[in-house]
């Protein structure tokens, strides 16, 4: 199949494909909620720590959907409804053997769903994650409970309510004067990956000063003109990843220990060399690192 960069700013990204309406209006209307939870039709996703029911056959993967009868006891969570009507479920238990299925999690599958299914199984596992780490009200201590079937959490102590909360990250490939691309390797991270620079956005700051801090305090370099490509939710376990070019104004190398273990400036050929001698190894394509080094590199990824 024809690469076609223009298809969109950063073509399709696996993570941020989804064929459900999220119909957040029906999050508090209790007499459809009831309705539904009864209907043979409705298919629920269960989950525990991010892991889900698949299964693989004649070289697809798709997500093993159960009815509510099915479905164990655990907290719901609503994730919307499709064009036919039915109602999608997640409910956060301890995963039963199904037969001809396994566990997954989304960094396994994600990249093989098709589209219904991956934007169910991200969904699931953002609003799981955020739920295992607010079981208490910020404000007073007490245990909240689950409200609008998983969106929120309400203190029963001072009525606060509580929303999912994300975490905002820059994700930036830097090209050079000479068009060369910058990647880097990560403190602690495997021989020989390397990926773009990144960093989570800070209280009082914009998209474009994160981009510009990031950079400096990471290599030492001098960024300007940011420009936003897309975003992609990355739920491990709740950022936004916000992507950018950004072109440099300094290409001197000053990594911070604490942060980059190692960085160089490539080339396209470079690139091509580097990765097909085994040197560097890319990010995979699940994340939006690998569609904004393709974006960059012209065609897909050697």
């Amino acid at each position: 199949m024809e690469f076609d960069l223009e298809e969109s700013l950063l073509g399709p990204l696996l993570l941020s494909r989804s064929t459900v309406n999220r119909s957040s209006a029906l999050r508090a209307d209790t007499t459809w909620l009831e309705r539904v939870w009864r209907d043979p039709r409705t298919r629920v996703v269960p989950i525990e720590n991010g892991r889900t029911l698949v299964r693989r056959n004649a070289g697809s993967t798709a997500l093993v959907l159960l009815t509510p009868e099915q479905a164990p006891e655990g907290e719901r969570y609503l994730l919307g409804v499709d064009d036919d009507g039915t109602a999608y479920y997640a409910v956060s238990a301890p995963l039963s053997p199904v037969d001809d299925a396994e566990p997954a999690d989304l960094r396994q599958v994600g990249a093989l769903l098709g589209d219904r299914d991956a934007g169910l199984l991200v969904y699931a596992v953002a609003l799981e994650a955020w739920h295992a780490t607010h079981e208490y009200c910020p404000r007073c201590g007490s245990r909240t409970e689950v409200g609008l079937e998983g969106h929120t959490r309400i203190c029963p102590r001072d009525d606060s309510q509580h929303f999912p909360r994300i975490d905002p990250a820059v994700i930036m490939l830097i090209h050079d004067a000479d068009d060369r691309c910058l990647l880097a390797r990560g403190r602690g991270w495997p021989e020989r990956r390397f990926s773009i620079l990144a960093g989570f956005v800070e209280p009082g700051e914009s998209l474009e000063q994160a981009v510009i801090r990031e950079v400096a305090e990471e290599v030492g370099v001098a960024v300007t003109a940011p420009q936003y490509l897309g975003s992609q939710p990355w739920p491990f376990p709740r950022s936004l990843m916000l992507g950018f070019f950004a072109r440099a104004v300094s290409t001197e190398l000053n990594c911070d220990p604490a942060e980059i273990a190692e960085a160089r400036w490539v080339s396209r050929a470079d690139l091509k060399a580097q990765v097909g001698n085994g040197e560097i190894i890319l990010p995979g394509e699940l994340s939006i690192a690998h569609r904004l080094i393709e974006r960059w590199y012209g065609e897909r990824l050697p």
